[in-house]
C-alpha cells in the first residue's frame, strides 16, 4: 500500500473508532472481550484433551484423571457462561449503537441548512450510507464487527503459537529409520511449507475479498431497484392506478428484467467465490494433512507423546484458520473505510449560513416591517436566476397574495424570506436591519408556515397541532374550530387525544386530505407567530370548505401579517394586495380590481385564462 494511502487509511480508521466511542463508550471493549473468550474456548479442550490422553496412556491415576476432567468441565462452563454473557451484552450494545447512529444521522439532517437538505448530492450520500448498511453491513456497524473478528483472530494466532512452539524445539536422538523426523532441518522444511501454504491461502482470500467487494457497488444498484419495486408492490395507495391503467404488464416486464440482471450478477459472484473457495479449500486440506503427518511422525519417533498429537495438530490448524481470518479482517477493515468515509463526509457537512446574534424585538403590536431590496438569487448549480432584482416592502397587517405561473419564483421568494436560503445579491430587511444579523432561531419564530407538502404524524391530534408532547388543550380546540374542524373533532372517540392513523394505535382514525390540510392550518395558528405564510393552503379542500376558509380568513388571521401563495386567482380577492411574479421578477402589484384594469398586464391574462372556471361577473 502506498505510504499516503496508508496514512489516509489509518486516519479514517481512527476517526471511525472515535465515532464508535462517541456512539457508545462500552461497545468496543465488550466486543473485544466477547471475541477473546470465543477465541480461547477451543484451546481449552485442545490442551486438556492432550493432558487426559497422556494420563490414560501413562500412569492412569484415577485421582489425577478426575481432577483433569473436573478442571476441563469447570473451565468450559465458566468460559461458556462468560462468553454467553458478553455475547448477549454485545448484541444489546450493538443495537443501541446502531440506534444512536441513526439518531445522529437524523439529527444532522434536521440541523443542517435547508439548502443542503434540497441538494441531490446530499440525498445520494445519505442513501449510500443506508444502502451500505443494509446490503453488507458496511460502515460503523461493520467496523465494530471487523474489530471483534480481528481481536478473535489475533488471540487465536498468539495462543496457537504459544502452544505449538515447543514442537520445533524438541530434538530427540533416534536410531530408527525415521530418525530424520527429529532433525532441525525437517522441522524447518515443514514450517516453511506451512507458512508458504498459509501465505498462498491468505493471498487467495485477499484476492477473493477484493473482487467480492467490487461487486458490492453492483449489489447497491440492484438493492435500490428492488426496494423501489417492493415499495410499489406493497403500497396499497397506488393499487388503484395499477388496476385502472392496467400497469400489471409493465411491472411484470420490469421485474422480470430486474430478476434477469440480478441473476447474472449473482451468478458471476457465485462462480468467482466458488473458484477461490475451491482453491482455498484444497490448500487448507493439503496443509491439514501435512500437519497430521508431521505430528504423527514426531509421535512415532518418540519426540512427543501420543496426547500431544491432539495439542499440536489442533493448535497448528487453529493457527492457519486464525491467520486467514486475521488477514480477512484487516482487508475488510481497509475496504470498509470507504463506507466510513461516506459517514464522515455526511457528518462534516457544515452550514455556510451566517447566523447573527442580534435579538428580535418582541412587539405586542406585531409591527414588523419587511423589505426586499434588489434581491437576486439562483439555486446551487443553476444557471438561471430564480429571482432577479426583486424589491418590495411588506406592510404590517397586510394580506399579500403572491401569484404567477409555475417557476415564476413565488416559493423561492418565501424561502428567502424564511432564511431557508440567503440572497446572492441584495438584502432582506426586518425593521430596517438585515435579517442575517438577527439570531436565527428567534427570527424563525416570527413565521407560521403551511407549505403544500406538510407532514402529519401518527400521534394524537393535539400533538400534531401543537407539534409538542405538552400543549394547551383549549388553544388546540380553538384553532381547530377556527379552521372548520369542529364537527369532525366532535366525532373523534377521544377528541384531541385521538391518534391519527393506525400505525401505532389500532383505534387511530384515518383522515382525508382536506382534513389533513385543515390540521396543518391549525398548526400554523397554534404557533401564534406574527407572520403567517400559506402556500396553496386549500389545494385539497372541496369548494364549500374552501369558501368557508376564505370567508373566515380575516377572523382566522386576525391582526397578523399574511402571505398567501396560490394558483387560483379567484381566491386572491380577499387579499389587500397582490404581487404578480413572472420569470423571477415582480411585474405587477396592486389590489385585485386595480390589476384587472390593466388589460395588457399578466394578471389580467391569468385571470381571464381561468375565468371560465368561475361563476363571477368580473370574468365576463
Amino acid at each position: 500500500m502506498h505510504k499516503s494511502n496508508l496514512r489516509k487509511t489509518i486516519k479514517t480508521l481512527k476517526i471511525g473508532l472515535k465515532e464508535i466511542y462517541k456512539l457508545h463508550h462500552w461497545v468496543l471493549p465488550v466486543v473485544m472481550f466477547d471475541a477473546f473468550f470465543k477465541s480461547i474456548a477451543p484451546f481449552i479442550n485442545i490442551y486438556m484433551s492432550s493432558r487426559i490422553i497422556n494420563e490414560l496412556l501413562g500412569e492412569k491415576d484415577i485421582g489425577i484423571l478426575k481432577l483433569l476432567v473436573t478442571i476441563t468441565i469447570g473451565i468450559n462452563l465458566i468460559v461458556h457462561l462468560v462468553s454467553a454473557g458478553f455475547g448477549h451484552l454485545k448484541d444489546m450494545l450493538m443495537n443501541i449503537t446502531t440506534e444512536n447512529q441513526q439518531m445522529k444521522l437524523n439529527e444532522k439532517i434536521i440541523s443542517m441548512d435547508y439548502e443542503y437538505v434540497e441538494n441531490p448530492e446530499v440525498h445520494n450520500l445519505r442513501a449510500k450510507i443506508g444502502e451500505a448498511e443494509k446490503l453488507n453491513g458496511g460502515g460503523i456497524y461493520a467496523l465494530i464487527e471487523h474489530t471483534g473478528d480481528l481481536t478473535k483472530s489475533l488471540v487465536t494466532v498468539i495462543t496457537s503459537i504459544v502452544l505449538v512452539i515447543d514442537l520445533f524445539k524438541i530434538n530427540v536422538t533416534s536410531n530408527g529409520h525415521i530418525s530424520f523426523v527429529n532433525s532441525a532441518i525437517f522441522s524447518y522444511i515443514f514450517l516453511i511449507l506451512i507458512l508458504a501454504g498459509t501465505i498462498c491461502s491468505l493471498k487467495l482470500k485477499t484476492k477473493a475479498d477484493k473482487k467480492l467487494f467490487g461487486y458490492f457497488s453492483k449489489f447497491m444498484g440492484i438493492n435500490r431497484i428492488f426496494c423501489f419495486y417492493a415499495d410499489q408492490i406493497y403500497n396499497y395507495n397506488i393499487g388503484k392506478g395499477v388496476r385502472l391503467y392496467n400497469q400489471k404488464e409493465i411491472y411484470s416486464n420490469e421485474i422480470d428484467n430486474f430478476c434477469k440482471n440480478a441473476k447474472k450478477i449473482f451468478t458471476s459472484t457465485g462462480n468467482m467465490n466458488a473458484k477461490y473457495s475451491g482453491f482455498e479449500a484444497f490448500i487448507a486440506s493439503f496443509l491439514g494433512g501435512m500437519v497430521y503427518a508431521f505430528v504423527g511422525l514426531k509421535a512415532i519417533s518418540g519426540a512427543i507423546t501420543i496426547g500431544s498429537i491432539v495439542k499440536y495438530a489442533g493448535s497448528i490448524n487453529q493457527f492457519m484458520s486464525g491467520s486467514r481470518e486475521m488477514l480477512s479482517s484487516i482487508n475488510s477493515i481497509v475496504n470498509n473505510n470507504q463506507y466510513i468515509q461516506l459517514y464522515i463526509d455526511f457528518l462534516n457537512i457544515k452550514g455556510e449560513k451566517h447566523k447573527g446574534t442580534l435579538p428580535v424585538e418582541k412587539r405586542d403590536d406585531d409591527e414588523y416591517e419587511i423589505e426586499f431590496k434588489n434581491v437576486s438569487f439562483k439555486y446551487p448549480e443553476a444557471d438561471i436566476y430564480a429571482l432577479k432584482n426583486v424589491s418590495i416592502k411588506l406592510n404590517i397587517g397586510e394580506r399579500l397574495a403572491i401569484v404567477g405561473m409555475n417557476g415564476s419564483g413565488k416559493t423561492t421568494f418565501i424561502k428567502l424570506l424564511c432564511r431557508l436560503y440567503d440572497p446572492d445579491e441584495g438584502e432582506i430587511l426586518l425593521n430596517g436591519i438585515n435579517i442575517k444579523k438577527y439570531d436565527y432561531e428567534e427570527y424563525m419564530k416570527l413565521f407560521s408556515i403551511v407549505f403544500q407538502e406538510f407532514k402529519l404524524f401518527s400521534f394524537s391530534l393535539g400533538q400534531n397541532v401543537a407539534t409538542s408532547v405538552n400543549y394547551d388543550e383549549n388553544v388546540v380546540k380553538d384553532v381547530l374550530y377556527k379552521v372548520g374542524l369542529e364537527e369532525r373533532l366532535n366525532k373523534m372517540p377521544k377528541g384531541i387525544h385521538t391518534s391519527l392513523y393506525k400505525d401505532f394505535n389500532e383505534n387511530g382514525v384515518e383522515i382525508s386530505g382536506g382534513e389533513a390540510q385543515k390540521i396543518a392550518l391549525a398548526r400554523a395558528l397554534y404557533r401564534d407567530s406574527p407572520i403567517i405564510i400559506l402556500d396553496e393552503p386549500t389545494a385539497a379542500l372541496d369548494p364549500i370548505s374552501e369558501f368557508d376558509i376564505y370567508s373566515k380568513f380575516n377572523d382566522i388571521v386576525g391582526t397578523k401579517t399574511a402571505f398567501y401563495i396560490s394558483h387560483r386567482l379567484s381566491s386572491c380577492r380577499f387579499c389587500d394586495e397582490i404581487a404578480v411574479f413572472n420569470k423571477g421578477k415582480i411585474i405587477q402589484k396592486g389590489s385585485h380590481y386595480e390589476l384587472l384594469k390593466d388589460k395588457k398586464g399578466k394578471y389580467y391574462e391569468l385571470w381571464h385564462s381561468q375565468a371560465k372556471y368561475y361563476n363571477d361577473n368580473e370574468s365576463a
